[in-house]
């Protein structure tokens, strides 16, 4: 038996789903330990109904999600738009190093995950699933590039994603906070932080509150951007045979504009309009994301993947205690970030500052070099590199 959701139904489930996933993350402990996002929670616990319903009850039931794609393009645009690079002055050195170290990473894991794949009679798009995709890039970047590497021939690609994204979020917030306390006692390090002067931003404006009109100009400005995004992708895969997806066109267009709007002044950017556009169309094709999919394309993965995944781990582990720590200087600043990058590394931006908080509170110093070098470059720039590196890789393999 079959029944389908039409596209009002699916979005009034999507958003409730939406609602009760931020819910339970806010209140359930096992999800706010693990800064688990409620997008993911919501949609996660739709899929497991639906993989109930599919295996007791021979129910088969399916959603339009035509909205999801145009949610993830406005997602994408909101976070070229705040790669203001500018900003790097910031952080000095120490955001350099940093970034340097997550462009290597995001480049290590994709090669690690195809080798592995390789190794165990695996497609080897399914290794780059496995590798930056849902490492560094998280839940948002399995679900964006989940479809991309099925259409190129991987089936469960999605489901392969969004479960190692699942599994380096939690692994990132159970070993960031104990390898950065073990560094700064097996180093006996100062409990102090660097002095460090953050910069104004110009070209946007963080202090007006949210107005009709500021958020319609903002929305109207990041659909004009999607729609030269997506016609830049679509024309670059004509003229080069390699697969652009649209989404990164968008992104890519952002900081150009964004940028060159620092400069020139074309546009007052709203920062708490985009904020709220880029939290609500990340939630929202996220979750169906989630919701559509298919846990059973996971069944004969699940060796396999694992061991990718541990391997990753520890890869992980060793390129942040043996050169990244070195690299920074090994003081408790060092320290801090390292426990960071492993949130960060192997879950995304919000664990790692989850893991530097809970580093800072147990030893009484919030480190505010961290705050700074890791968000700005987790969250922004490291798409700069790590975008482009996944879309050459997926045409690489494929």
């Amino acid at each position: 038996m079959e029944f389908e959701l039409d596209l009002v139904s699916s979005v009034a489930l999507t958003l409730a789903l939406l609602l009760l996933g931020n819910w339970a993350a806010r209140s359930w402990k096992i999800f706010s330990r693990f800064a688990i996002p409620g997008p993911v929670v919501g949609g996660f616990l739709f899929a497991l109904v639906v993989l109930f319903l599919r295996e007791a009850l021979s129910f088969e039931l399916t959603l339009d999600t035509t909205l999801q794609s145009p949610a993830m393009l406005a997602f994408f645009t909101t976070i070229g738009l705040g790669a203001s690079l500018s900003l790097m002055r910031a952080g000095g050195k120490f955001l350099l190093i940093y970034l340097v170290a997550c462009w290597g990473v995001a480049i290590f894991q994709n090669l690690v995950g195809i080798g592995l794949a390789k190794a165990l009679n695996l497609n080897t798009l399914l290794g780059v699933m496995a590798g930056s995709v849902a490492l560094e890039g998280g839940h948002g970047a399995a679900a964006a590039f989940g479809p991309t590497a099925e259409e190129l021939g991987a089936q469960g690609a999605t489901a392969v994603a969004i479960a190692a994204a699942t599994f380096g979020l939690i692994a990132g917030s159970l070993i960031g906070g104990p390898l950065a306390t073990w560094l700064i006692k097996h180093y006996g390090l100062d409990i102090k932080t660097r002095e460090i002067e953050a910069i104004e931003e110009t070209g946007i404006d963080e202090t007006s509150e949210v107005e009709e009109g500021s958020l319609i100009a903002t929305a109207a400005l990041i659909g004009f951007i999607v729609v030269i995004g997506v016609f830049l992708g679509s024309w670059f895969g004509d003229v080069t045979g390699y697969s652009l997806p649209g989404y990164v066109g968008a992104m890519l267009i952002a900081i150009v504009f964004r940028n060159l709007n620092d400069k020139l002044g074309w546009f007052s950017l709203h920062g708490k309009s985009l904020s709220l556009i880029s939290e609500l169309s990340l939630g929202f094709f996220l979750t169906q994301a989630m919701m559509s999919l298919k846990i059973w394309d996971l069944y004969s993965l699940a060796l396999p993947l694992f061991i990718i995944l541990v391997v990753q781990v520890v890869a992980l582990v060793l390129f942040v205690v043996l050169v990244v720590f070195r690299m920074l200087g090994k003081d408790y600043d060092a320290a801090v970030i390292c426990g960071g990058m492993m949130g960060h590394g192997l879950g995304g931006t919000p664990n790692a500052v989850a893991n530097m908080d809970a580093i800072g509170r147990r030893h009484g110093l919030q480190s505010r070099v961290g705050m700074i070098v890791v968000p700005l470059s987790g969250a922004v720039l490291i798409d700069i590199v790590a975008l482009p590196w996944i879309v050459f890789c997926l045409n690489w393999v494929a």
